[in-house]
């Protein structure tokens, strides 16, 4: 049986000015539903489109207790951590 794998990201809007915190089994399904605005509440009201960073877990206790991590830290905590892999903000969604 293969392993699983769990996904922490973020996610962000076209100007850059709103952060979205996930967690997820399949990056590229639950990315590809937040695109296409099949994700109702906060990704959908923001218009939350480009993924801009993405660990991943072997396990969901320790992909959550990131995500969670993540979450509670401020928005400079968030940019940093993005801007180590990702300086450009761009979409990482074509590399998955």
């Amino acid at each position: 049986m293969g392993t699983r794998q769990f996904y922490v990201y973020m996610m962000t809007n076209k100007a850059n000015t709103v952060l979205y915190t996930g967690v997820t089994n399949n990056i590229k399904r639950r990315v590809c539903e937040h695109k296409q605005k099949l994700v109702d509440g906060f990704t959908k009201k923001y218009n939350i489109v480009k993924l801009v960073y993405c660990e991943t877990f072997g396990d969901s206790v320790s992909a959550i207790r990131r995500e969670k991590q993540i979450k509670a830290g401020s928005r400079k905590k968030k940019e940093e951590l993005i801007n180590g892999i990702n300086k450009e903000w761009h979409d990482l969604y074509e590399q998955l």
